[in-house]
């Protein structure tokens, strides 16, 4: 292991920073934001805050909607809890992402091919290629969804119009790293906003939002009660997303001290559990939404989102809902266009060196993506779009394991983290997380398989 990859100081045991520029993730971005070496900690906070704003939006994609509509219109508030489970164990394991990267200096990625033989680096690239594919074309059918309801533009139409967002990604990449995470926190603060109208709008019952917050011993009684609890759980953590926050918080400004990091740590924890906070607000109000607007009014089966759609508006009193619910939906697309296109970059230099401009790489991904996508529209239809959003939380599903597992052991390993291993109760609850979403989406993927 050379010293560019480990970056140990023997004699100290800090972590050091020093990686070729060559290496570095995400290139010139790679240490482009200064964080303020004295001030308040508030301040330095504030030039910390931006890279888990990036890795929520993937808490928020178009396979999180459909769960949190599934849950919310068959058992009202009663798997609230649920959500809230998944998401702190989401906060864990980004929180070791970050770790990760700011003990090292390298994402996950990196490590990965320095730490595997070459032929299983290369299987693990193709994998977790498929799975940024996957997450695009979930993507893709959710913006051309928002399309769809919110101009009346033909789906199939739509799926072509969402490859022009390769020079909205152009355009942020000019602006500068800064720029498009203060982009991406505007468009969270759209979503925000949509569905915060349209719980108003619904008027749910707060009592049954408690109680939502309570488990409850029907989940181990209601097998299909159950099947959505594990749907909620094991679609809630993307094995891309640790890929892009190990890289995208290295676009961070840290010293080389073993104090620096280890406050660069706190920083960036405290960055994403924040975050993901904000995105359980957001995932706990759309189930809270079906409950209230659906479960209440008696229909129990809405998962597709344009029937969520269709149906808000006659339920709720008015049309605004209905178009909040698309607007909303657009945003998290334009959202998860920025994300991906970074995680796959992260992915691609990382594995095998392959360095792409971030619109030839947006175009690659959203290419390959929209080819399924217009070809099931045209055979099966606009109704068979909900299938191919399932399948690509499956082939999500059956890529966790490539992200989870590395990250989990790395970050456990004093040989490559050396005195900023993760501490032993966060080892024991990373493991015993790891080994639960990984359970839950082997089961998904066997329920899919065989009805």
């Amino acid at each position: 292991m050379t010293e560019a990859v480990a970056g140990r100081d023997d004699a100290s045991g800090a972590i050091g920073a020093k990686v070729p520029f060559a290496e570095r993730s995400l290139g010139a971005a790679h240490g482009s934001i200064a964080v303020p070496a004295g001030g308040s900690r508030l301040r330095r906070f504030f030039a910390f805050a931006g890279p888990g704003y990036l890795v929520a939006t993937g808490y928020m994609d178009p396979g999180n909607w459909a769960t949190a509509l599934a849950g919310g219109s068959r058992f009202g508030t009663a798997l609230l809890f649920i959500a809230v489970l998944s998401s702190l164990m989401a906060v864990v394991l980004q929180a070791l992402s970050a770790r990760l990267a700011l003990a090292t200096g390298r994402d996950l990625a990196q490590l990965c091919r320095d730490a595997l033989p070459k032929p299983v680096a290369i299987v693990f690239w193709l994998i977790m290629e498929t799975a940024i594919v996957a997450t695009d074309l979930a993507e893709v059918i959710g913006t051309a969804i928002g399309l769809e309801l919110l101009f009346n533009i033909p789906l199939g139409i739509g799926v072509l119009l969402t490859a022009l967002d390769a020079f909205l990604v152009l355009a942020f990449m000019r602006f500068g790293f800064r720029k498009l995470e203060a982009f991406v926190v505007a468009m969270l603060i759209v979503i925000a906003v949509c569905f915060s109208i349209e719980l108003v709008l619904s008027r749910p019952d707060m009592a049954e939002v408690a109680r939502g917050l309570i488990p409850t011993r029907a989940i181990f009684s209601n097998a299909e009660m159950l099947y959505i609890a594990l749907g909620i759980l094991g679609a809630t953590v993307m094995p891309h997303n640790l890929y892009l926050h190990s890289g995208v918080v290295l676009t961070r400004a840290v010293g080389d001290r073993l104090e620096d990091k280890r406050e660069a740590i706190r920083l960036a924890v405290l960055d994403s559990g924040v975050a993901l906070f904000f995105a359980l607000l957001v995932n706990g109000s759309i189930l809270i939404l079906a409950a209230a607007a659906f479960h209440a009014h008696g229909y129990f089966e809405v998962a597709e989102l344009q029937e969520a759609y269709r149906l808000i508006a006659p339920l709720l009193g008015g049309a605004l809902a209905a178009k909040l619910f698309a607007v909303a939906l657009i945003a998290c697309g334009l959202n998860s266009t920025l994300t991906a296109t970074l995680a796959g970059q992260i992915i691609m230099e990382g594995f095998i060196r392959l360095k792409l401009s971030p619109v030839a790489r947006r175009l690659l991904t959203r290419g390959v993506a929209i080819v399924p996508a217009v070809a099931v529209i045209y055979f099966g239809g606009e109704g068979s779009t909900n299938s191919l959003l399932i399948l690509s939380q499956v082939v999500l599903s059956l890529a966790l394991p490539f992200a989870v597992a590395p990250l989990v052991i790395f970050t456990a390993s004093r040989k490559w983290m050396g005195e900023l291993t993760a501490p032993a109760p966060t080892r024991a609850a990373a493991f015993a997380i790891a080994a639960l979403i990984v359970g839950l989406n082997l089961k998904l993927i066997y329920d899919a398989a065989f009805g």
